[in-house]
């Protein structure tokens, strides 16, 4: 589905990733891990297209590197960026509908399903985003982001900010994802909720792949942990 093979990005003069080898199967969870800094972001931002990139990105066999993040989009790949960029000054119920691509007339998500997943959010529907907690920001551009019905949403830091109880719904939701045969590509530092739901890991370290293996790999493979991921 989603296929990217020796991606370099870069800010300015800056090279911040080294030739990436990556793939999203369908209905597949991936977990891409590493300490901040490894280039985790900047591989979700290379793939939305909001950073200067060379190599090749192929989302169902077409080549996507160089489109605009608007016609990526629309190719059905859906983005939850870690800054959660919700728009503050509009409820959380406009925001959700903002969402929405009006080339679909249905998806596999409704306004409905949102509210059944988070209850905090139906009952904030009329409030404006940008008051609530980042908590709730998070569960809404979440939300907001499946109300386009991807085929692929690559999330970025879910759990940050949330309370735990949030946090295990947020792992129960993204495994519902796979059911509805939506691909994930999960960055997570969380490595217990990322393990426990991912069936591929991937590690990052110096803007390059340095791990690509099962759950179970990594949990056995005690090196990789210490010298990329354990601080």
């Amino acid at each position: 589905m989603l296929k990217i093979d020796n991606l370099h990005a870069y800010y300015g003069k800056s090279h911040v990733l080294h030739g990436v080898h990556l793939s999203v199967q369908p209905g597949e969870i991936v977990a891409l891990l590493g300490r901040n800094g490894s280039g985790r972001s900047t591989t979700a931002k290379a793939i939305m297209g909001l950073v200067d990139c060379q190599g090749s990105l192929r989302w169902k066999g077409q080549e996507i590197l160089g489109k605009k993040t608007f016609e990526i989009a629309h190719l059905g790949i859906g983005y939850v960026p870690e800054s959660r960029d919700i728009f503050p000054n509009l409820t959380v119920e406009q925001n959700l509908y903002l969402g929405q691509k009006s080339s679909r007339k249905t998806g596999r998500w409704s306004l409905d399903d949102m509210y059944q997943m988070f209850p905090r959010l139906q009952e904030r529907q009329h409030t404006l985003a940008g008051v609530m907690s980042g908590g709730e920001q998070q569960m809404l551009t979440l939300c907001r982001t499946l109300m386009g019905d991807p085929d692929l949403i690559i999330i970025d830091e879910p759990t940050e900010g949330l309370a735990p109880k949030i946090v295990e719904l947020v792992a129960h939701y993204l495994k519902e994802l796979k059911n509805r045969g939506i691909s994930v590509l999960l960055i997570e530092q969380k490595l217990t909720i990322a393990m426990a739901i991912s069936d591929r890991c991937l590690v990052m370290g110096h803007g390059s792949i340095v791990f690509t293996g099962t759950p179970d790999a990594l949990r056995a493979d005690s090196g990789t942990r210490k010298e990329w991921l354990e601080v």
